[in-house]
């Protein structure tokens, strides 16, 4: 008996879980962090920032990218670090949340890192407990820790700290 197959569902084409997963890489004082690849939009070196009154002290203002306001978020205060000295310059990873541009500000932008998923785990009691509201986890590397970042989470101003 001939079965009817869907377009497009031909069998041995469904999809598997990754094995690894993609992350693009910042550095924020010295510590290594890392975003879900398919969530960047854009990469960028220091920006023009114009301050947003009484917004809070971790949104750093807005900028304009090609004609679009993006929000600038200083992810060193979301995090509990200090605020990075003045000239200091730093990078933004521009991701793209529920349709709106915001501009993680970080101090340096890495390399993507293709990572076992196997690999991944949950945060370690040990991590700072800031930061563990803002990771969904942990790769340990060779020489670092890499700690994944719930930007969800992070750009979430609504939930109770």
């Amino acid at each position: 008996m001939n079965q009817l197959v869907p377009a497009g569902k031909r069998p041995g084409t469904e999809l598997a879980a990754p094995e690894t997963q993609d992350f693009v890489t910042m550095f924020i004082e010295g510590q290594l962090f890392g975003i879900p690849v398919l969530t960047v939009q854009d990469v960028l070196g220091p920006q023009k920032i114009t301050r947003i009154p009484l917004a809070p002290r971790e949104v750093a203002g807005s900028l304009n990218l090609r004609g679009r306001i993006v929000t600038a978020i200083d992810v060193r205060l979301r995090l509990g670090l200090k605020k990075r000295a003045e000239d200091k310059k730093g990078m933004s990873v521009v991701v793209d949340m529920g349709g709106e541009l915001y501009s993680l500000m970080v101090d340096q932008v890495g390399e993507v890192l293709s990572l076992p998923a196997a690999k991944f785990e949950r945060n370690p009691p040990t991590l700072d407990p800031h930061w563990r509201d803002f990771s969904i986890g942990i790769y340990r590397l060779d020489d670092k820790l890499l700690v994944v970042l719930d930007v969800g989470k992070l750009l979430d101003f609504t939930r109770n700290e």
